[in-house]
């Protein structure tokens, strides 16, 4: 019985020294620096005219397209580096040169209405301004569904 209690204590002692946590093999030394600082965007030099269209309503099917517009305000030439539609129902042509202080430049939104009922989109705009937030045009409206005529069968 002295035995037992022996062996079980020893099993006690064991199993809670292997328990613990070992210590990094290699200390950490130096200074912990951040690994991204975000830096604040500022809003961009572009005025727009108008930044959300309603285009009321459309049919379904049919296209629609929509041109906003823009004038530089800054007195740098700016670029617009990146245009992307929320959705692949939209499509985007845009001004692909720089635009230089005081010009005008344009982004347009195509509209493939599939399925009916109210919609609303996005196209999103990044320029090649320094720490310029994105700029994010809307469009909407309501697709009015194409009526399939009934084929009507001659009774017999």
């Amino acid at each position: 019985m002295k035995n037992l209690k022996l062996l079980a204590f020893a099993l006690l002692v064991s199993s809670a020294s292997f328990a613990q946590l070992k210590e990094p093999k290699t200390p950490v030394t130096g200074t912990i620096t951040p690994t991204a600082v975000q830096t604040p965007q500022t809003p961009s030099q572009l005025k727009w005219d108008k930044e959300v269209h309603e285009f009321g309503t459309i049919e379904q099917g049919k296209p629609v397209s929509y041109e906003f517009t823009f004038t530089n305000t800054s007195n740098k030439d700016i670029t617009l580096t990146d245009v992307k539609a929320a959705c692949g129902c939209t499509a985007t042509n845009y001004t692909k040169t720089a635009v230089k202080p005081g010009e005008k430049g344009t982004v347009t939104a195509t509209y493939n209405a599939a399925a009916g009922g109210a919609f609303q989109k996005t196209v999103t705009i990044r320029t090649s301004e320094e720490n310029a937030a994105p700029k994010v045009l809307t469009f909407k409206g309501t697709v009015k569904v194409n009526e399939v005529p009934a084929t009507i069968t001659p009774a017999k």
